[in-house]
């Protein structure tokens, strides 16, 4: 049945089919992450006999990053199609390599801007940019590109058949085929127009991140307010991967002025969240505050420690839409005081207690501590707010529930009080369902990001 007869619109299903799909390649920062940070000099690599150890890890690490662009392209390909398995994969990979290799007849890699950098010493050539697919032209929008043609590909010919003489080549051997074909077209039409389109995505970035504060103000309050139509992830990726180099890129590269997109999450994440949930908790009825408590305290810590945050905001999103409009507009307050006083801090996932203590030493973080009494502030102003807002409004959070007044026709009393109990468990399935949500991050991270941000 198509997406109209459904009762959806076609480009929304679309988009939100996209947005799960980026899911996929997201989900490997956490490794890259934890991986890159431990091998660094002030982690493993402080002493002496672990230092080679350290070393491992940071290669590890650091590979995963430099070869985002592969993993985005074969991630979109067998998240976006329908039913895609592991020919997805192949001809995505098959893909990528095409493509990029036939942008770069156009734009080689030793054309690049900082390909060639002048040091004191001398011009240093950075030949390790031949095999670091991250600094290749378009980057992770490559992999993007790479992805969705060969999905929409796949799904039209994985099928086919050939006449008898050419069977071997039928099916989902023929994907990887046409595949090559069609990006080495797209490639050409892309490397002639790298130069526009290279220019048009660094005035895009430099208009999105010229303004710290404004600008993580606003990606903060949208961040939010496109989770519950599955939409937030086409606006991560962009600023976390691509815009100037990408956010999270360029925090695990060192880069001072890295996070501006990140740094605010932490206070909402850690702190605010949970103290939605106990608000949620505490204005519960009496007879719903054991089976609600239960549930939010374990979303209060699953979001505490890795930032997953769904199983908080789905517990409000849709039945209190007030408190979600507060949520979204908080955390760009956020995410605006953070930026404006100077803090640094990023993640590989989302913005929990766990990124938290890897990343607040990292070469790039900045004053990371203040988030702590500044997240305690936020918890506050939630705490109260969400409190009020659901007493004063009436709001059905979990636990608030209407409870029946009267049994139906031909039941008695007696009847009527037993129907009656299952409210307790009504009120536990709803917070269990909200708190069973994936973990779609900022970092969610992401998300988190990658759900939680990931969000």
């Amino acid at each position: 049945m198509s997406d109209r007869a459904k009762g959806k619109r076609p480009g929304l299903a679309g988009l939100q089919r996209f947005g799960r799909s980026l899911m996929l390649p997201i989900a490997t920062l956490p490794a890259a992450g934890l991986l890159n940070r431990l091998g660094q000099d002030d982690m493993l690599g402080r002493w002496d006999a672990t230092s080679g150890i350290g070393e491992v890890m940071a290669a590890a690490g650091g590979g995963l990053f430099d070869w985002l662009p592969l993993l985005f392209a074969v991630g979109i390909a067998v998240g976006f199609a329908r039913k895609g398995d592991g020919s997805t994969g192949v001809a995505a990979v098959v893909g990528f390599v095409v493509f990029s290799k036939v942008v770069q007849v156009f734009a080689p890699i030793e054309e690049i801007e900082g390909y060639y950098e002048q040091t004191p010493d001398g011009v240093v050539e950075h030949t390790e940019w031949l095999l670091q697919p991250i600094k290749w032209p378009f980057s992770v929008l490559s992999g993007v590109v790479v992805g969705l043609v060969t999905a929409v590909l796949w799904q039209r010919f994985h099928r086919i058949k050939l006449p008898p003489y050419l069977a071997f080549f039928g099916g989902r051997r023929f994907v990887p085929i046409i595949n090559s074909f069609v990006l080495l077209l797209i490639g050409v039409v892309f490397g002639l127009a790298f130069q526009v389109i290279d220019a048009g995505i660094q005035n895009l970035g430099e208009a999105a991140t010229s303004d710290a504060v404004i600008g993580g103000g606003l990606y903060g309050m949208l961040n939010r307010l496109l989770i519950p139509i599955g939409l937030h992830q086409l606006l991560n990726v962009p600023l976390w991967f691509i815009f100037d180099g990408g956010d999270i890129n360029n925090f695990f590269d060192g880069d001072p002025n890295a996070g501006a997109f990140m740094t605010g999450f932490f206070p909402i994440f850690m702190f605010a969240l949970p103290a939605a949930a106990l608000a949620i908790w505490q204005t519960a009825k009496p007879s719903q505050k054991k089976v609600v408590g239960g549930v939010m305290i374990s979303a209060a810590a699953t979001a505490f420690l890795t930032g997953v945050t769904e199983p908080i905001e789905f517990a409000f999103m849709f039945v209190a839409w007030p408190l979600y409009l507060i949520h979204a507009v908080l955390t760009g307050t956020s995410m605006m005081l953070v930026n404006a006083l100077d803090i640094h801090l990023g993640f590989s996932f989302s913005a929990g207690g766990i990124d938290f203590l890897l990343n607040a030493g990292a070469a790039a973080a900045n004053k990371a501590w203040l988030l702590i009494p500044i997240g305690l502030v936020y918890a506050a102003i939630y705490y109260l707010l969400f409190r009020w807002v659901i007493t004063k409004w009436n709001l059905r959070t979990p636990g608030r529930e209407e409870d029946e007044d009267s049994a139906p026709d031909g039941r008695d009393d007696d009847e009527s009080d037993r129907g009656s109990t299952p409210s307790k468990v009504d009120a536990g399935t709803a917070a269990d369902s909200a708190a069973q949500t994936g973990p779609d991050t900022a970092g969610g991270a992401a998300g988190g990001a990658a759900g939680g941000v990931s969000g």
